[in-house]
């Protein structure tokens, strides 16, 4: 199996964390940028695109207004996405870390798949 090589990548959004978060963990929230639904049950929430692919993440971890830690219910222990809300003290600006996994060959594909993303939580939340 390759090499998986972690990413981390920023984003500025102008939305208050507690609006942010819940973009991160509510199913209605979810759906809007990631993916087109979203099932939870058991801490396990299941991400349909498409209508007909569909992969499932364990919610590891989690706290209100600040991140959320998920991990494919597929893929190795040792590998998680992550989102962590950052605001700057000084311009009160909010940032969106993201931190994710990804084969060697797929890095530049996977970044350019949250860029995707992202555009579209900025048009969703208005920013």
């Amino acid at each position: 199996m390759a090499e998986m090589k972690k990413i981390e990548l920023e984003y500025l959004l102008r939305c208050s964390p507690g609006v942010l978060y819940s973009f991160l963990t509510e199913p209605s929230g979810l759906s809007e940028w990631f993916c087109d639904n979203v099932n939870v049950r058991g801490g396990v929430y299941t991400f349909i695109w498409n209508k007909d692919s569909e992969q499932s993440a364990k919610l590891l971890n989690s706290r209100e207004n600040v991140y959320a830690r998920y991990r494919w219910t597929d893929g190795p222990e040792s590998v998680y996405f992550e989102f962590r809300i950052q605001v700057d003290d000084i311009t009160g600006e909010t940032a969106l870390l993201i931190t994710d996994f990804a084969d060697e060959d797929d890095v530049d594909e996977t970044k350019l798949s949250w860029d995707s993303a992202i555009q579209k939580l900025h048009r969703v939340i208005g920013s």
